[in-house]
């Protein structure tokens, strides 16, 4: 079971890539994706989930009528299939991400079909990843070029991650790239400011 907090804490970390110029092109390549986790909600539960406190409230006085309970709660599914399908979308063909967990250790569809609250789903995601969800705020920093050596390439990337900085992703990243360096700073001092 995971050991995150009830509730979120971001953390600022540094990535840094190094070893010879081709195999990080290959690495940054196989990094870029869409940046988000394209999750398969249970539509029919969500609605039955929101109709239900609506129609029979806990202190038994309903603020709507039943049939108005009912297309509220079809709104919202509504609302969430049209957020899932361009999610779906945007996870096939969208590559803004410089730096998508998703796409160099992919969440299983087993586990996608559970939805992100499922305790399986953040179970798998803590032991592989180390963070409960996607990466935010991927972006490049500058690397110190070495104009010396032209035959070898540094990158940087700057995210921030969910309650922890993604250990077991980065030791798996290690063993299917042994041919670079991967190096992961954790900047505790800005984790307030996430």
């Amino acid at each position: 079971m995971p050991l995150a907090p009830a509730d979120t804490d971001w953390l600022c970390n540094t990535l840094g890539v190094s070893g010879a110029t081709e195999a990080v092109a290959r690495f940054q390549a196989a990094a870029r994706g869409s940046g988000i986790i394209p999750w398969q909600r249970d539509l029919d539960r969500m609605e039955e989930d929101w109709f239900l406190p609506m129609a029979a409230p806990a202190d038994g006085v309903r603020a709507i009528s039943l049939a108005g309970a009912r297309i509220l709660a079809r709104r919202l599914r509504d609302s969430v299939a049209l957020q899932q399908q361009r999610a779906l979308l945007r996870a096939a063909t969208d590559q803004r991400c410089l730096f998508d967990l998703n796409r160099l250790l992919p969440v299983p569809l087993a586990i996608l079909r559970l939805g992100p609250e499922e305790p399986q789903s953040r179970d798998w995601l803590w032991h592989h990843w180390g963070t409960t969800r996607a990466l935010r705020h991927v972006r490049l920093l500058p690397s110190p070029a070495d104009r010396r050596n032209r035959r070898t390439d540094h990158w940087l990337v700057e995210f921030w991650s969910a309650d922890w900085s993604p250990w077991p992703a980065l030791r798996t990243l290690r063993r299917a790239w042994p041919d670079l360096t991967l190096t992961l700073r954790p900047h505790y001092s800005e984790a307030a400011d996430g």
